[in-house]
């Protein structure tokens, strides 16, 4: 009992360390979003080497709500009057993520030789946390869908931004030069955009939003920018601390396991992880030379990474963030309600035909 918090203290100091070192390498090659990116490649390494990392809850947690309150600065009262305009590519992400759906659950059946929960529930391009605790509700292997969602998060979010800049040679923007510093952001201002993340974030979870932390604050920040209450954004050093902890917390998961333990299973994760990609870049591609929508920006609205990372993809690379967080925040919504209730028809209909 006396070394246990010694030992976490070790494995948190290492892991921000870690997070770090990988964010400021990362900025010195000039690599895109370095700072979650950096953190996320060393921690993962280091997790992946032995190496006994973590990211507490509550401070990641804290972190997430900036980033919320961040990608709500996004939603101008300009907006009001290109949203009814999403609604054909809202129609198109929920027809890919259909398709998505359908293809990798067959391939993890006959390829990987998973269980129909088990490759249904990691096919489901949903939250992490809730496909993990419907699938192993429903029976399915709790750690095969954890590994394949992290997994495909870490893939998308790796590969995304440095195949957009390797395919396009655009470097983006700096997400932080407009942000100003911390010592001139107005008191009154950083009032609000603390209340935004403390309210939003319980409102969220009593509401219970998908990913709480994240879309509590990022609606109660959207609200007060929409309105004009409020034009500020979160200071720079804060969001750079806020893109390590992140990025940190996505290679800690991974803390336990060795290269061994996930070799079998990351093959399968790039197969799914593959197919979802071609069909939200088939996707996004078809509604652009339909409707004359960047392309860029409907990949990154379509591609099924996470929540924060995608956004925060996004503001790096100079797109629309409130059009790409709402496309995502729906995705999420939609998959964790309908999931559930299409797997149980699905079952009725096979049992009816295996009877």
């Amino acid at each position: 009992m006396t070394r246990f918090p010694r030992a976490r203290a070790r494995a948190v100091a290492l892991a921000l360390a870690l997070g770090s070192g990988g964010g400021i390498a990362f900025y010195l090659l000039d690599l895109p979003l370095p700072w979650m990116l950096g953190a996320m490649t060393a921690c993962t390494v280091a997790a992946l080497s032995g190496a006994r990392l973590m990211v507490p809850f509550g401070l990641r947690s804290v972190m997430i709500a900036v980033l919320g309150i961040m990608l709500g600065s996004a939603f101008t009262p300009a907006l009001w009057g290109q949203v009814p305009q999403w609604s054909g590519s809202l129609t198109a992400l929920f027809a890919a993520m259909a398709a998505t759906t359908v293809l990798v659950m067959t391939y993890l059946r006959r390829v990987a030789g998973l269980g129909m929960v088990t490759a249904y529930f990691s096919a489901a391009p949903g939250g992490l946390n809730e496909m993990v605790m419907t699938g192993g509700a429903m029976g399915g292997d709790e750690r095969a869908i954890a590994m394949i969602h992290a997994l495909r998060v870490l893939l998308i979010v790796f590969a995304v931004p440095l195949g957009f800049r390797l395919i396009t040679g655009v470097h983006g923007a700096s997400m932080t030069s407009a942000m100003g510093s911390l010592l001139a952001l107005p008191l009154r201002d950083a009032a609000m955009l603390a209340a935004c993340g403390v309210i939003g974030a319980l409102v969220g979870r009593l509401l219970r939003f998908p990913a709480a932390g994240l879309t509590g604050p990022m609606a109660a920040s959207a609200a007060l920018h929409l309105a004009g209450v409020t034009a500020s954004h979160p200071p720079a050093e804060l969001v750079i601390l806020a893109q390590v902890i992140t990025g940190a917390g996505l290679g800690a998961r991974f803390s336990g396991l060795r290269w061994g333990d996930v070799a079998g299973i990351a093959k399968v994760a790039l197969g799914s992880t593959a197919i979802m990609v071609v069909i939200s870049a088939g996707g996004a591609l078809g509604l652009s030379l339909l409707t004359g929508q960047p392309f860029p920006l409907l990949l990154l609205a379509f591609v099924p990474g996470g929540i924060a990372e995608m956004c925060l993809i996004a503001l790096s690379l100079g797109q629309d963030v409130a059009f790409v967080s709402t496309h995502h925040v729906l995705r999420v919504v939609m998959v964790i309600v309908a999931a559930p209730l299409v797997f149980r028809v699905m079952a009725r209909v096979m049992q009816c035909r295996a009877g």
